[in-house]
């Protein structure tokens, strides 16, 4: 698990460097090298949302979806973003619940977090503030936030039951899990790709499966889960970091042909929460 952690932290890290000096990151939610127009990452935002975002934030962004546009947030409301990057979801979130509301953003990358706080401050945006942190090991206490958004991270985690766990914690009774994230469908993915960890930080090799995410998120608490697809993945838009990988061959592709999708993925935490003592609730 650490390896896996410092791996993902170098890569944001240099992705924040590349933003802060006005260039794109490489493609794949964190994948190394140029690959014209990325289907992973392009065209999420549209030109209003681009407007009101700093263009360092758009730059930075390396996420699978858009969850501020599919969350349904609400004037007044607390909103935390796991593995908030450069700060694109969480400004946007702000500027959609208000003065009244709050957003935060948690992030274990030093880079990451300055291209963030530098981006706030760009904003004029008064009502968001950043945390230094693991999606394990979230920074606030429980039932402290109404909706949680996150954007092609849990999936980088190697522990995801506990940040399943942690997300239920600091939701208030009645709360949102709003994440875009990218799931596999069938569980018969070749074991190469989920070995690769070039593929892990580019979101593929951590991705969970449909239904193991569904009872993931069933086990720590949550009901009325869903599962959206947003853009389901071809071979030929894995071909190019597959290849970084040495797994291009016509096998592969043709086993993971249509089986990666980026969904967003709803559930709700009870009003009257249940207690959960499981072995994915406990801390």
């Amino acid at each position: 698990m650490d390896a896996i952690k410092e791996v993902v932290q170098q890569k944001y890290g240099e992705a924040a460097l590349q933003a802060r000096s006005g260039q794109k990151p490489g493609c794949g939610c964190g994948t190394s090298g140029g690959c014209g127009t990325d289907p992973i990452t392009s065209n999420l935002y549209d030109e209003a949302q681009a407007a009101a975002i700093p263009a360092e934030a758009l730059l930075a962004s390396l996420g699978c979806g858009n969850p501020t546009a599919l969350a349904e947030l609400k004037t007044g409301e607390v909103v935390l973003d796991l593995g908030s990057g450069g700060g694109i979801d969480v400004l946007l979130s702000a500027r959609r619940v208000g003065p009244t509301g709050k957003a935060y953003g948690l992030d274990m990358t030093d880079e990451m977090l300055a291209l963030a706080r530098e981006n706030q401050a760009k904003s004029g945006l008064t009502n968001v503030e950043f945390l230094k942190g693991e999606i394990e090991h979230i920074p606030l206490p429980d039932d402290s936030v109404d909706v949680i958004i996150s954007n092609c991270v849990v999936n980088l985690s190697a522990d995801k039951d506990r940040v399943i766990a942690e997300a239920f914690r600091v939701l208030k009774p009645g709360g949102r899990f709003a994440v875009s994230d990218v799931v596999v469908r069938g569980k018969d993915v070749p074991a190469a790709v989920r070995r690769s960890m070039e593929l892990w930080v580019g979101c593929v090799a951590g991705a969970l499966e449909e239904s193991d995410y569904r009872e993931k998120l069933a086990s720590a608490g949550f009901d009325h889960i869903d599962i959206e697809p947003t853009r389901v993945y071809r071979a030929a838009d894995a071909q190019h970091f597959l290849a970084e990988a040495g797994l291009s061959d016509e096998e592969t592709l043709a086993q993971i042909d249509g089986r990666f999708m980026s969904a967003f993925v709803r559930a709700h935490k009870p009003a009257a929460a249940k207690d959960c003592c499981g072995p994915t609730c406990c801390s």
